[in-house]
């Protein structure tokens, strides 16, 4: 659960939701076998996950990029 300190709303992140998190374990391998961009990881999580967008949750994003970064960095090694 999240608050948002300027609002005083609270909202669930999606790296609370299970088809989040289960794109969120295959993106990694995903990146590998499609050299895939930020962009075409981004669109593939979203469809994975049955979702629009994450870009404003930041603990979704962090997450998400952690994994591209990781796997966009051994794809360049």
């Amino acid at each position: 659960m999240i608050k948002d300190t300027e609002t005083g709303r609270s909202w669930m992140s999606l790296v609370e939701d299970n088809a989040f998190r289960g794109a969120i374990e295959g993106l990694y391998q995903f990146v590998l076998d499609n050299n895939a961009d930020a962009d075409m990881a981004y669109e593939w999580v979203c469809d994975q996950a049955d979702i629009h967008t994450f870009v404003v949750d930041t603990p979704a994003w962090d997450m998400f990029y952690s994994v591209y970064d990781q796997a966009r960095q051994f794809n360049y090694v």
